[in-house]
């Protein structure tokens, strides 16, 4: 599509816009030679971007990985346009996928990977689109969820994590009425808080301000809105459409923010899938883990379908 509406002015890259369905112009990579199978689709995590996997894509080139690899940013995160009101949700962002492969790689074979918001978004996507699942060759499931957010402590002490949550409504409040809140736009400031609660031991300088500056172009009213459907994504019935697929599941044991037993009910869901957990790793994996998730999705490029 050539149209180009709701465009996010921070962001003048017209030729890798796509527009959904909706209207709401949306900010794609697409790297790689057309017809190479399997397309290999990244997706994002909450408040995050395309360039979250920037390091996994490194990896895989640096390793002579051919495939084409697409890539977008979610509606209301960085260069793509503002969710429209009611539609920053993991249903609707699972829609702006599907339209997405339908447009830019309408046939052959697809790897999914999904970190984070982006793997609930694939969730959703195999439960409305179960047509996709037989040109699955695999997904990567990477610090991802099927359910179960709202009772989080982000690893603070439950009374805490309680304060928290007040807290969040008032600050929703605030942020819903700013195009872009001033303290997202300094990653400094941003630092402490995305190691802290992010990041497990060791980490880059690079990779959490990399992250903070990522959150600082995600619109601020779009970010909470996606929050609320975090918050009640319930969906762990639609991974038995998976049961033929290769599936990995990568979880950090440092993770704050998706503890180790969620990503145990993705695994005894799909009692088929490899599941790996990194040690003294955190939540942000495709920069903590890069090369070993970029080494996976090379794996299940190769794999057959389970049965």
């Amino acid at each position: 599509m050539s149209t180009v509406l709701n465009a996010a002015p921070w962001d003048p890259a017209l030729a890798h816009r796509f527009v959904t369905g909706d209207g709401t112009a949306l900010h794609v990579s697409d790297e790689g030679r057309p017809g190479k199978e399997p397309t290999v689709v990244l997706v994002h995590g909450w408040t995050q971007d395309h360039t979250s996997w920037d390091p996994v894509v490194d990896a895989l080139r640096a390793n002579g990985f051919g495939s084409r690899i697409l890539r977008h940013d979610h509606r209301g995160h960085g260069g793509s346009a503002p969710a429209p009101r009611g539609t920053a949700t993991i249903a609707r962002i699972a829609e702006d996928l599907a339209e997405l492969i339908a447009d830019r790689a309408p046939k052959g074979k697809l790897v999914l990977a999904g970190h984070s918001m982006g793997g609930a978004t694939i969730m959703a996507l195999v439960g409305q689109h179960p047509e996709l699942v037989e040109r699955l060759a695999g997904v990567a499931f990477v610090a991802t969820t099927s359910g179960g957010l709202s009772e989080l402590t982000f690893g603070l002490p439950r009374q805490l994590a309680l304060r928290v949550y007040a807290g969040e409504a008032v600050l929703s409040r605030y942020m819903s009425r700013s195009d872009r809140a001033a303290f997202l736009r300094h990653p400094v400031a941003l630092r402490p808080v995305v190691r802290r609660l992010t990041f497990g031991k060791g980490a880059r300088r690079a990779e959490v301000t990399a992250t903070a500056e990522q959150i600082g172009r995600c619109h601020p009213a779009s970010m909470i809105s996606f929050l609320d459907s975090l918050l009640a994504h319930e969906r762990a019935g639609e991974l038995a459409r998976l049961a033929d697929t290769p599936v990995t599941i990568y979880h950090g044991d440092r993770d704050r923010l998706i503890p180790r037993a969620h990503a145990r009910v993705i695994a005894n869901e799909l009692p088929h899938a490899r599941f790996v957990q990194f040690p003294q790793a955190g939540h942000i994996l495709p920069a903590e883990r890069a090369g070993e998730v970029a080494h996976g999705i090379t794996r299940l490029t190769e794999r057959p379908r389970v049965r």
